[in-house]
């Protein structure tokens, strides 16, 4: 139904700079708002950050003045730019987008298969 295309994660030496693609298609009515989570091993999965189709966005309190979150409408597509990259941001970044199927389907969410961030010391 809706499939969501991740691109951007690697390796990167501490104080750098990555910056997180997904794209979304197949049979999307809205998109409502996207978002990244990530998860370390051992850990949780854990937000990272959110914006909504009116552009409000929401950060977790470990990347707020390092990490910016946008978005183009028009694509379906959202954008993660990490900067001031530490080795404890290391983890799978996934997409998170949350959409209306239809008037009727409402209100689902449909997660990307995760990219890999790396982050040396």
């Amino acid at each position: 139904q809706v499939q969501l295309v991740e691109s951007g994660g690697g390796l990167v030496q501490a104080g750098g700079s990555l910056r997180l693609s997904c794209a979304a298609s197949g049979s999307i009515f809205r998109i409502n708002a996207m978002g990244w989570y990530r998860q370390a091993p051992g850990n949780q999965r854990e937000l990272v950050a959110t914006i909504t189709s009116g552009g409000t966005t929401t950060y977790a309190d470990s990347v707020k003045g390092r990490f910016t979150i946008s978005r183009d409408n028009a694509k379906s597509t959202v954008y993660l730019e990490m900067n001031s990259l530490k080795p404890e941001d290391t983890a799978v970044y996934y997409c998170l987008c949350k959409a209306d199927l239809s008037i009727l389907i409402t209100r689902r969410d449909y997660w990307g298969q995760g990219t890999q961030v790396t982050v040396s010391s």
